[in-house]
């Protein structure tokens, strides 16, 4: 007697959708920080070969880290929100308009 096996596809799963959408961000986030160390450890490497005066590689570092820092927000961040942060931002609709 056969039995009738029901196959579930996962790849419709919303949560499987969310985990990997996630799992992407984080991934793309470490190629960040890798890209972002090569870059900014090169251009110190540069800095100290020439004289090694004013730190000048602290401009691109700080700029850069600070969308390094943006970027690792959106990777980390838990994007849920409970019904309690849902229902409060309703009655702050409601009140303000």
């Amino acid at each position: 007697m056969a039995q009738n096996v029901t196959i579930q596809d996962d790849r419709a799963d919303p949560l499987r959708e969310r985990a990997i959408k996630r799992l992407k961000k984080r991934r793309d986030f470490y190629t960040h920080l890798v890209v972002f160390t090569l870059v900014n450890g090169f251009l110190i490497a540069i800095w100290a070969v020439t004289g090694a005066g004013f730190f000048w590689p602290v401009f691109p570092m700080v700029a850069w880290g600070i969308g390094l820092i943006m970027n690792a927000w959106d990777a980390f961040r838990d994007e849920d929100f409970d019904e309690e942060h849902i229902q409060r931002e309703i009655r702050r609709i409601q009140h303000h308009g």
